[in-house]
């Protein structure tokens, strides 16, 4: 029987050994917030952790051990408040968590750590987080967003969007797959909003939250009218599969001479 993949299947010594045999730690971050009038509230610690733990399997299969941390529930969600069924942290109490998560790996003998984070609201503050920490424990440390990380895996398989959006074709398609019932299928005639959550005439480089309920009354951004669970069974096996590729490249975690 293979050895389990999630740090808390795991004993100490366990956990201890396949640290010191360099195995990565993927660390899923996620939010519990508002998706719209048809999706469960955690939607996206469902999706962080389980793309994170079907990479992980992926990435086995290529001869790369990994351990799955359980997933940090909840994140930067401000601009989801507005819709209620939301809990959000500030930026101080987000980095706050993440480096004494990820301080404690550090010494438990982790020296590769990955920050997957399944929640737009978190994007940047894991990309300052993964470079904060690398230097503060001496480790490496990457940080990505799953659909950002592997967008080419993800749009072959949409209709209506060129990529995941939020409580969209491919976030509901994804839920109804994993969790069939997190997806409240008689109100999905009304799961569907703007294609974007900026104001026209905002290029993508400007950086600037408004809450949710500006820019959708619904609180959805894309349309999951066209979602199935055929349709996430698709989208998760191949997000997993480009996630595995990209991250067993020795070069990311070569460390300096």
């Amino acid at each position: 029987m293979d050895a389990p993949l999630e740090w808390m299947k795991l004993t100490a010594a366990e956990l201890g050994a396949r640290a010191a045999g360099g195995a990565l730690l993927i660390l899923p971050v996620a939010s519990l917030e508002q998706h719209g009038p048809h999706l469960i509230t955690g939607t996206d610690i469902l999706l962080a952790g389980t793309v994170a733990l079907e990479t992980a399997r992926r990435l086995r299969g290529r001869g790369t051990d990994s351990v799955v941390a359980p997933v940090v529930w909840t994140g930067l969600a401000e601009h989801h408040m507005a819709f209620g069924g939301t809990v959000t942290l500030d930026s101080a109490t987000f980095q706050a968590l993440l480096r004494g998560i990820v301080g404690s790996a550090a010494r438990a003998g982790f020296r590769r750590v990955l920050l997957l984070n399944g929640h737009g609201g978190n994007s940047e503050a894991i990309g300052t987080a993964a470079t904060e920490l690398a230097v503060a424990f001496n480790i490496r440390v990457a940080g990505c967003t799953y659909w950002h990380l592997v967008p080419e895996a993800i749009a072959p398989h949409l209709e209506r969007q060129p990529g995941l959006m939020h409580a969209c074709e491919a976030e509901t398609s994804l839920v109804w797959h994993i969790l069939p019932e997190g997806v409240r299928q008689e109100r999905l005639p009304d799961a569907h909003g703007p294609a974007s959550t900026r104001v026209p005439g905002q290029p993508p480089g400007l950086l600037m939250r408004r809450s949710f309920r500006e820019a959708s009354k619904s609180g959805v951004i894309g349309d999951a009218r066209v979602a199935s669970p055929e349709k996430g069974e698709r989208l998760l096996a191949s997000i997993a599969e480009a996630c595995a590729e990209v991250l067993a490249n020795p070069a990311l975690w070569a460390e300096a001479g």
